[in-house]
């Protein structure tokens, strides 16, 4: 009797010591943990090549140009075919050769969400007062078996993150992501692992995708990562041939 009450009260304080950390004292710790704020702000782009593969076995090529504050180019080459995704700060366009389209053409709202949050440079997590986001944090969850530490990030345009943190390192292990989109909630998982120094920044070089049943249906692998490289911002603009489109829609 007197030993399960040992433990009861164990556990009770646990307990209380994990819900006395609060989410700004988890993102700062996080940071830390992947380097610093002086370290992760010192980089000012990026520029990673990586190999993909999906459901049936086959593999792609995958590349991602990325520039502060929010500037973003993605490819993806299969088969001799490349589609571009990119952000140019303002506005989204893409080329998707695999539905017949080589011309480039302007991405709608809800088909940049994506596109929006992997432009993210920092990720969700810093500075999010300033992006307009809050975040909660909701105790202890379970992932994969292993014990994480579990972040509600809301942003700014109602889309929810679920962050969650490795209790010992801070590091993030995986995001749950929900998104709300002409009344329907499309929800996906992201995991991260391996994670290697880059320029004094921890970056995982394996990220696994897909629905809460399947999370590991997709996984991109980093083969090469390279910061501060020369980058020519007409890497993100917007093709001639879109501009005039563009101008229109915004007035």
């Amino acid at each position: 009797m007197r030993h399960t009450l040992i433990v009861l009260i164990a556990v009770c304080c646990f307990a209380a010591f994990s819900f006395s950390q609060t989410a700004d004292e988890l993102i700062a710790k996080n940071i830390q943990a992947r380097g610093g704020m002086e370290k992760m702000k010192a980089i000012k782009n990026f520029r990673m090549t990586g190999r993909f593969e999906g459901g049936g076995g086959f593999t792609a090529s995958v590349g991602q140009e990325s520039a502060r504050p929010n500037l973003i180019r993605q490819t993806f080459t299969l088969q001799g075919m490349t589609a571009i995704q990119a952000y140019d700060g303002a506005t989204g366009w893409q080329i998707q050769p695999f539905g017949g389209k080589k011309d480039p053409e302007l991405m709608g709202e809800d088909d940049m969400r994506d596109l929006l949050l992997a432009a993210d440079f920092d990720g969700p997590l810093v500075d999010y007062k300033e992006k307009g986001s809050t975040v909660e944090y909701l105790g202890h969850d379970v992932v994969d078996g292993d014990d994480a530490l579990r972040l509600k990030v809301t942003l700014k345009n109602g889309d929810i993150i679920y962050d969650y943190l490795d209790p010992d390192t801070f590091i993030e292990i995986r995001k749950e992501i929900q998104q709300f989109v002409r009344g329907s909630v499309r929800d996906r998982v992201e995991g991260f692992g391996s994670y290697k120094p880059v320029a004094g920044v921890m970056c995982p070089f394996s990220i696994s995708s897909g629905s809460k049943n399947h999370p590991d249906a997709q996984t991109s692998t980093v083969q090469k990562m390279e910061v501060n490289v020369t980058i020519d911002n007409a890497d993100f603009a917007l093709p001639a041939s879109l501009k005039t489109g563009a101008a229109a829609d915004k007035k």
